[in-house]
């Protein structure tokens, strides 16, 4: 490991219990008195019911009513077919389509397009991406991680870090993270090195500096944003909290493979700014007769910097 990487761990790796609730509602009241201290937590939802209901409650009872944390819950429906729209709304959030949040732009499927949209229809300060499948979910992992953009005004980004069981095995979930992130972000980007969890979906940002950043519209959308906001503010900017155990649903082998390959164009991209010879990738099932191939196309679009978004620009501006 560079011996920047560790000495950014000593300084910029923490646990959620470093920083107490009453020491983040007097930065967030004096961050607050400087115009700068509002803090949004969108959840991108699709087809989430069974979860998403808890984490919006948790949310809303500990960081919105007994404290005031946060200013404002917003669920992102991607177009669930089952209840999460309205499960989440009945837990306490604004729910949004993304369908009806910049029309202009026809939306297209995944992850990445829904945190793009979600800017557009949330004002925090501070925007913090919180995935609606977890469970056992705890209200640190949201104070855990929007505590250093309150607590600290040179910390721009940071990813939460937890333990990621598998079943009933620990440690041994985000395979993705294993065999295709890590690898690629020790060898291409090795000051990324020190993150423990490249990939997760937990994470705060200031929004000065994503509406700078591309957000790649699929499952490459975390290493994307990771890989350019070392880019554009640089490793001392970046931040990590311990927020304990990530409890979520795992997806199949072939699932992992459609992701792998999307986090993989989304690093090549980056590393060349050219374009894959053939972006799909042809996986097996079998059938009646043998093994069937199922040809999937690899995300190979990337949406601009907000900044650069006509409506985007004027809403701020209002």
């Amino acid at each position: 490991m560079l011996e920047e990487v560790e000495c950014w761990l000593t300084r910029r790796s923490w646990s959620a219990a470093d920083r107490p609730l009453d020491r983040l509602l007097a930065a967030r009241a004096a961050a607050g008195e400087a115009g700068r201290g509002s803090v949004s937590v969108v959840l991108p939802a699709l087809n989430e019911e069974a979860t998403v209901g808890e984490i919006v409650a948790t949310i809303r009872r500990e960081l919105m009513e007994k404290v005031r944390l946060v200013d404002e819950l917003v669920v992102i429906d991607s177009g669930s077919t089952d209840a999460t729209a309205r499960v989440a709304r009945e837990a306490g959030a604004r729910v949004v389509h993304r369908d009806a949040i910049l029309p202009r732009i026809p939306a297209v499927p995944g992850k990445g397009e829904v945190l793009w949209r979600s800017l557009l229809v949330t004002g925090g300060d501070i925007v913090c991406f919180i995935d609606a499948d977890l469970k056992d979910f705890s209200a640190d992992f949201v104070s855990g991680i929007v505590g250093p953009l309150l607590t600290d005004p040179d910390v721009q980004f940071v990813k939460a870090m937890y333990d990621r069981p598998f079943g009933d095995t620990t440690g041994q979930g985000g395979r993705v993270t294993e065999l295709v992130a890590r690898p690629l972000l020790n060898l291409h980007w090795p000051r990324l090195a020190g993150f423990v969890q490249p990939l997760g979906g937990e994470y705060a940002v200031r929004r000065s500096l994503l509406e700078r950043l591309p957000f790649p519209v699929g499952y490459g959308v975390e290493l994307g944003l990771l890989v350019d906001a070392l880019h554009t503010v640089g490793l001392d900017a970046l931040a990590q909290v311990d927020v304990g155990v990530r409890k979520h649903r795992h997806q199949d082998g072939q699932a992992l493979g459609r992701m792998a390959a999307a986090i993989y164009r989304t690093a090549q991209l980056r590393l060349s700014r050219g374009h894959l010879v053939r972006p799909v990738l042809t996986q097996f099932e079998r059938g009646a007769n043998g093994f069937v191939p199922r040809t999937h196309a690899v995300d190979t679009e990337e949406r601009p910097p907000m900044c650069e978004i006509e409506e985007y620009v004027s809403r701020r501006a209002a």
